[in-house]
């Protein structure tokens, strides 16, 4: 095996590594009972500081 070929089966790999994780991320964000800690993350900005 030289290394270009090394070279493609590693891209590949990567490729559907990089796909799995994305829509593993993907899922786990909109899931059904991510929605209320999905609103509080969003409001921190908001939220007045303590300065």
């Amino acid at each position: 095996m030289d290394f270009q070929r090394l070279h493609e089966i590693l891209s590949t790999i990567w490729v559907v590594w990089f796909v799995l994780l994305f829509t593993g991320i993907l899922a786990w964000v909109l899931r059904p009972g991510s929605r209320e800690a999905a609103n509080r993350h969003a409001a921190i900005p908001l939220r007045d500081s303590q300065l």
